[in-house]
Formats: C-alpha cells, sequence, structure tokens
C-alpha cells in the first residue's frame, strides 16, 4: 500500500485526522522544541498510532516522547495490548534504513496495520523526494 505523505512544519498544530491503527515513520530534519514534539507524541497515540519509526534529529527524543504519551493516556497504568504503541529509533542510520524497516519490519503483534504515514517535520515540504525514497528503500529489500 502507497505510504501517506504528511508535512508538519516546526510549532504547526496537527491536522485533523479519523483515528484508526496505522504505522508512522517520523522524519525529523530539525531540531523542534520539546513542547512540539509531546504535542505530537500525544495526537499520534489520540488518532490511532500503534508503531513508530524515528529517524533524524532528536530521533531518540521523539521515540521517548511516543513512549511517554503512550503511558500517560493510561495513567501510567497497564496498556492494554491493541493499544500498546511499539516504537523505535534509528540513529546514525542512513533514511533508507528507517523507511525499508518502516516498510518491512513494523508489524504490530496484536493488530493489523496495513497504513504507513510518513511524518515529515520541517519547515520545507520534500514529499515526490521522500516517497521516491521509500520506495527505492523497499525496492532493494525485494532485489535482496
Amino acid at each position: 500500500m502507497e505510504p501517506e505523505y504528511l508535512h508538519l512544519r516546526p510549532e504547526q498544530p496537527p491536522p485533523e485526522f479519523a483515528s484508526r491503527p496505522f504505522r508512522a515513520i517520523i522524519i525529523a530534519d530539525e531540531a523542534v522544541s520539546e513542547a512540539w514534539r509531546n504535542q505530537i507524541s500525544t495526537w499520534l497515540i489520540e488518532v490511532g498510532c500503534l508503531y513508530v519509526v524515528a529517524w533524524g534529529i532528536d530521533c531518540e527524543a521523539w521515540h521517548d516522547s511516543v513512549d511517554w504519551a503512550n503511558l500517560d493516556a493510561f495513567n501510567f497504568g497497564d496498556i492494554p495490548d491493541d493499544r500498546l504503541v511499539m516504537t523505535i529509533w534509528h540513529d546514525n542510520e542512513p533514511l533508507s534504513e528507517a523507511l525499508w524497516f518502516g516498510g518491512n519490519w513494523a508489524f504490530h503483534p496484536h493488530i493489523e496495520l496495513s497504513e504507513t504515514i510518513i511524518i515529515h517535520a520541517a519547515q520545507e515540504e520534500r514529499r515526490s523526494g521522500i516517497l521516491q525514497a521509500y520506495h527505492d528503500s523497499q525496492k532493494l529489500a525485494e532485489d535482496s
């Protein structure tokens, strides 16, 4: 299935979004405030994200922020299996590795995730280039 590309400028509020289960690949092309990262992480939980692959600037902070938002959504108690958000970050790896992982290994153990949303946190939109990079990373997997 074709991934969706969502460009978010830092400090921009998240869009209206129908809740549904999906995986997100966060491409952080610039540093953002902790408050905005936390806002986006909370929004991801609210709209049904169940797997986050984080890459780029402060990708470990993105990973941690989503984990905290998931815990907070359940008052730091038990999280039901079907609401547990899986997270991973790809530090010091090329973008192609994170994109490949998102397309080939980012599976939830309890919920089928048929939709992938690439969230690009940057001032400038790069839809075509990032979607091409995603397709190239998947082609490499097919050729292996």
